[in-house]
Formats: C-alpha cells, sequence, structure tokens
C-alpha cells in the first residue's frame, strides 16, 4: 500500500489535513470496534475476496483485515516479526506508519487538549488559503512522486495518483482552518487515544499485533467521524465499492474496482493470487512478504 513517508510527504502535511490522508487510505489498507465477530466465510471468488476486506475495512476490523489479507503462515511469520521490533504491517500499508506511535502519544499525554488547541490556534486557525495552497501542492508533488519513483506496481500508481488528486481537491474546499470545527474535533481524537491503551513508548509492539489492532478500531472510527465533519466520508466510499472480475486464469486474476472518493469517481484494477485454496491481493502480499523478511534497523523499504 501507500507509504507517504517513504514517499517523502511525511514533514510536508499541515494539521488536520496530514491526518486526513493516513485515514483516507485505509481504503485499501484500515480497524474494529467492540462487536460480536462476524462468521469466518471464505470468499467464492478474486472479486469476492476484495469485497471482504473492504467489509473489514467498513466495520473498522484491522485485525480482520490482516487475516484475510495473507495466507496463515505469513500472518504468523508478520506477529514474530511485529513481536521482534521489525514491522507494524498491516499499518504500514497506511502512510506516514512510522509517526502513528507518536501521533497516539501526542493525543493521550497529559494535557493534550489545551496543548493542541493552542498549536492548532497559533499554526492553522483562519489560515484557510495557506492551506488552500498547501493541499494543492502536496497533491501535485505527491502525484508526480507515485508515477515515477517508490517501489509500486504499475496498477498501485495509477490508483494512488487518483487518490491522491482527490485527496487534494477535497483539502482545497474543506474547512481545516475552521477553529469550531478543530475545538469539537481535538477532544474526540483524545479520547479515543487514551482508551486505545497503546500510549508509551514502543506500545504497539509491546501489545502486540493483534491486541494492537482490536484496540485501534475504536479510535479509527472516531477518527472516521471527524473526518466526516470535514467533508471526507470514508465509510460512504467504502460502502460504494464495486468489485468486478475481468480476467481468470488459473491462480491469477485481475478486478476492477470503481468507488468515489471526495466526490471523485475512483477506477482502480488490482491482480489477485490464489494460495491455499484462497485469493489474496498481489500487493499486499509482496508488501507483507517483505515486512516478513525484515530484519531488525533494516530502513522501511
Amino acid at each position: 500500500m501507500f507509504n507517504l513517508q517513504r514517499a517523502g510527504l511525511g514533514r510536508r502535511v499541515p494539521g488536520i489535513a496530514g491526518v486526513a490522508l493516513l485515514s483516507a487510505l485505509m481504503l485499501l489498507g484500515g480497524c474494529r470496534r467492540e462487536q460480536a465477530p462476524a462468521p469466518e466465510v471464505v470468499p467464492a471468488g478474486p472479486a469476492e475476496a476484495v469485497m471482504q476486506l473492504v467489509g473489514d475495512l467498513r466495520r473498522d476490523d484491522l485485525d480482520g483485515y490482516a487475516r484475510h489479507a495473507v495466507p496463515p503462515a505469513l500472518h504468523t511469520r508478520l506477529e514474530t516479526a511485529w513481536s521482534e521490533g521489525r514491522t507494524l504491517w498491516p499499518l504500514t500499508e497506511l502512510p506516514l506508519d512510522d509517526r502513528l506511535q507518536g501521533f497516539i502519544n501526542a493525543l493521550a499525554a497529559p494535557g493534550a487538549e489545551k496543548q493542541l488547541a493552542s498549536t492548532f490556534d497559533r499554526q492553522f486557525s483562519g489560515q484557510s488559503r495557506e492551506l488552500r495552497s498547501a493541499a494543492a501542492t502536496l497533491g501535485l508533488f505527491g502525484v508526480q512522486y507515485v508515477q515515477r519513483e517508490g517501489d509500486y506496481s504499475d496498477d498501485e500508481r495509477k490508483h494512488y495518483a487518483q487518490l491522491l488528486t482527490a485527496l487534494s481537491r477535497w483539502g482545497q474546499q474543506a474547512p481545516l482552518g475552521d477553529a469550531a470545527r478543530a475545538r469539537k474535533a481535538i477532544p474526540q481524537l483524545v479520547s479515543a487515544a487514551r482508551l486505545t491503551g497503546l500510549a508509551g513508548e514502543q506500545g504497539f509492539r509491546r501489545a502486540g499485533m493483534d491486541r494492537t489492532l482490536q484496540r485501534l478500531g475504536p479510535f479509527f472510527h472516531r477518527f472516521k467521524q471527524v473526518l466526516e465533519g470535514y467533508g471526507l466520508d470514508l465509510d460512504a466510499s467504502l460502502e460504494g465499492v464495486k468489485a468486478t472480475g475481468e480476467a481468470l486464469t488459473g491462480d491469477r486474476a485481475r478486478v476492477r474496482l470503481d468507488y468515489t472518493l471526495a466526490g471523485q469517481p475512483i477506477e482502480a484494477h488490482v491482480e489477485l493470487e490464489r494460495r491455499e485454496g484462497r485469493w489474496y491481493l498481489s500487493d499486499i502480499l509482496r508488501h507483507a512478504e517483505t515486512e516478513a523478511a525484515a530484519k531488525s534497523g533494516d530502513p522501511a523499504p
């Protein structure tokens, strides 16, 4: 999945706009609220396998997503790599993944509501023109990057370019500098971060892969609600995803995805492969295998 930090954009994202990008790309690669687990269903074909992952994200079930995205043996390897501090997959499928622990820590810190509100007022309040300009620049830079650089497949490059264009247009219209919205959003995110119990140094690693993904579910659910207040309805995008099989040859398949993000139609194509009788997205498998094989101290791919 698309990693914004690998794209060199991590330090360029202002305030809530950067947070929005992180959450928006959960569309293919975000957690669970406390609820009864859905019955395990083996998808009948490639398109159904894609829609199973989409359903996991719509339910904020990142733990389920992780189990459905890779074969059991690879999932076990990833759990080991997580416990040894070599990966945080599937969080590495999100942009700014290496800052997510720090983001939770900052939100959960004592006095965070006051500190973050003060920072917003000082840096972003009323800066609508500057934020619109930053969104436009970020979109242009990001599209140029994913089209030319990075370890992405051709399908990923085309998909991410559309995502960034849609998000850039949203950022140029969203009320990101609205102080009233920020004062409402900050306490919600602070409360949700504290409830995860994941704050502190190496909080994700200490909790382990499964428990971290489960605890992040309510946080991402609240996160999506906050973004909806800024006009970015990720659940509506997920609900509108349509997957159509295009080709099937032996254990390889190709599926077309159609959905709308921030009012912009998105058309994407994904390759899948069958392993042990189940279908998996080839790009996610490739990224996951890289993460499972990473050694301690390796730079992010």
